[in-house]
């Protein structure tokens, strides 16, 4: 294992502190993807995507079963702006 600088290890902590914070902003571009999402093969790819990151987010199964389940783009909006709200349900 290489060995890192201080500079390096400071760049690598700041990313895992901040790594929900990432989270979230992906799941918003993914957001407006579905949105836009012209085929059901991208749509269906979409959602694979935004069921992965609100596992990584930790996210309660629950919740994210309901928002699999319904597929509506409208819900996952509105759970993710009170994710990013500092509302989130996590487990």
């Amino acid at each position: 294992m290489p060995e890192y600088s201080k500079f390096q290890k400071s760049v690598i902590s700041n990313y895992y502190n901040n790594l929900d914070t990432l989270m979230l902003g992906k799941l918003s571009e993914l957001v407006t993807e579905l949105f836009l999402a012209e085929t059901d093969k991208k749509r269906i790819r979409l959602w694979e995507r935004a069921e992965k990151a609100m596992i990584n987010l930790k996210i309660p199964p629950a919740i994210i079963k309901h928002i699999m389940e319904k597929e509506d783009v409208q819900i996952l909006a509105k759970n993710l702006q009170d994710w990013q709200a500092g509302k989130i349900g996590k487990a």
